[in-house]
């Protein structure tokens, strides 16, 4: 079970960190990643690292603003979101995959939690 958090309303221009915390088994032999979904889009692709974090993806549009990490001994990913802009605001997901390799794809992921929304002012 994938718990994310750490949402919420900030302007344009700010940070938030959200975080992905994995029940149930460990995560650490998981690939894992972070999808959004804004209002009225299709959910798309934000970030992916792999079980030993030495892969990591991240889409074109939030490149050089967000960072995505995990800490295996705590069970947690975390997402961290800076330079915030409107076109950010979505419900963001945690996702993981029964493999070590991080992947891009939405079906590559057998595992989803329930969502944060993030929203970010103008």
């Amino acid at each position: 079970q994938l718990q994310a958090s750490g949402g919420g309303l900030v302007q344009a221009g700010g940070s938030l960190r959200l975080s992905c915390a994995a029940s149930g088994r460990s995560s650490s032999s998981y690939g894992m990643g972070w999808f959004r979904q804004a209002p009225g889009k299709e959910r798309e692709f934000v970030a992916a690292i792999s079980w030993n974090s030495n892969t990591k993806y991240y889409a074109d549009s939030v490149k050089g603003r967000f960072t995505i990490s995990r800490d295996n001994a705590k069970n947690t990913m975390s997402l961290q979101m800076n330079s915030l802009k409107p076109e950010d605001t979505a419900v963001y997901y945690c996702a993981a995959r029964r493999s070590i390799l991080a992947a891009t794809a939405e079906s590559q992921y057998d595992y989803w939690g329930q969502g944060t929304l993030v929203t970010v002012s103008s």
